[in-house]
């Protein structure tokens, strides 16, 4: 996990106590120069965006370096690239820790409560959903599954399996129905059997796709969701900074599930989505099991980034 990231890391930190090193060699300590500081942060640019991290997000993380190290003093023999760790680590929790649990989500959210879910085909997102489904009974909830994700009846025959699976009531309709329509009978199934959770699967076609997007406008006005959940796949680097970024302009999103997190070697699309579209992440997709669903935890993210 990570693998790439944590590597240029590692580089990054060495070559900031070989470039940078130097300047803070001399009397009581020397005052670093911003010139001398241009060279590294093109080595820190080149090797985040190698890992897939946005460019907006490689000049915040820049910006931050700067205030850190230019102008300002540090002792003889300091640790530079210590430094510059720990100046990314901060930046990073700052960009990456939403302060949104989950768990109290579900627990004080109106009965039935309502999640709809967003994502283009190939991301595993049926397959999320019944992770969360999992994940719900397991802290007690009860749950309907809509299946609306009409477009493909491939769709409906997945996300039927799981219901059966898992033991989960799954409202469908017909190949070609109206999506709006499954959500609305979902929700009524629910609030006539008291059940507390409505997951609403939705059709993955491109996010550019502007039938797409009318649709899930469409599914979100019927079913007013209280969370809109966008499902990315790490592996998908760029591209699902940019479905996530069009999916929230358009449809709006409250949060983010990535997938496919353990097989990530380059570890920048959960930093960029995060930034780009300023949303929580509520978790992490680690494999193909029901269990593979972990709560995201900045701290032990952070951690992996650097090797911990």
């Amino acid at each position: 996990m990570f693998k790439l990231l944590k590597e240029k890391i590692r580089n990054l930190k060495k070559k900031a106590n070989e470039e940078l090193g130097n300047e803070f060699t001399s009397g009581m300590g020397k005052r670093l120069k911003e010139e001398k500081l241009d060279e590294f942060l093109w080595d820190l640019e080149i090797a985040l965006m190698e890992a897939d991290v946005a460019v907006d997000v490689i000049e915040k993380l820049k910006e931050d370096i700067k205030k850190e190290l230019v102008g300002k003093k540090v002792k003889l023999g300091a640790d530079v690239g210590k430094i510059v760790e720990n100046t990314l680590r901060r930046s990073l929790k700052k960009i990456l820790d939403k302060e949104f649990d989950f768990d109290t989500f579900a627990k004080n959210c109106t009965k039935p409560c309502i999640i709809m879910f967003l994502g283009v085909n190939g991301t595993g997102k049926t397959t999320v959903i019944a992770k969360l489904a999992k994940y719900l009974m397991e802290h007690g909830y009860s749950v309907v599954i809509a299946a609306s994700d009409t477009f493909r009846a491939g769709a409906i025959e997945q996300i039927s399996i799981h219901g059966e699976n898992l033991g989960v009531k799954v409202i469908k309709h017909q190949a070609g129905g109206d999506p709006a329509a499954v959500a609305y009978d979902a929700i009524e199934h629910a609030k006539a059997k008291h059940r507390d959770f409505v997951l609403i699967d939705t059709a993955g076609r491109m996010q550019t796709n502007r039938n797409l997007m009318d649709e899930m406008k469409k599914i979100k006005r019927v079913a007013k969701p209280h969370l809109t959940i966008f499902v990315g796949d790490a592996l998908a680097g760029n591209d699902a900074i940019e479905q996530a970024r069009a999916f929230d302009t358009e449809v709006g999103v409250d949060g983010v599930i990535l997938n496919k997190i353990d097989a990530d070697a380059k570890g920048g699309a959960a930093i960029s989505i995060a930034y780009e579209i300023d949303k929580p992440i509520l978790f992490l997709g680690t494999g193909q099991e029901y269990d593979d669903l972990m709560k995201f935890d900045v701290d032990w993210f952070i951690g992996r980034i650097f090797g911990e």
